[in-house]
């Protein structure tokens, strides 16, 4: 048997549409708690919640091993 009909993993929706993938290999997500109640927020702290954050070295292991590729 040759190993190129072997079968890959699917890469899961969900981790593409939640995560990016910067091309050195970094793994970045949004912000937290942009979805509502805004208003009481000042507008630094919305400002400060538009960037993408980096994501730990252990969550990066593990989200690459649910088959996202960069």
């Amino acid at each position: 048997m040759d190993n190129n009909n072997s079968q890959s993993m699917k890469t899961r929706k969900s981790i593409i549409k939640r995560f990016k993938i910067t091309k050195t290999g970094k793994i970045l997500r949004r912000a937290i708690g942009q979805d509502h109640a805004r208003a009481k927020k000042s507008g630094n702290k919305i400002r400060q919640m538009r960037k993408w954050i980096p994501l730990p070295k252990p969550l990066v292991k593990k989200i690459k091993k649910m088959g996202i590729k960069n």
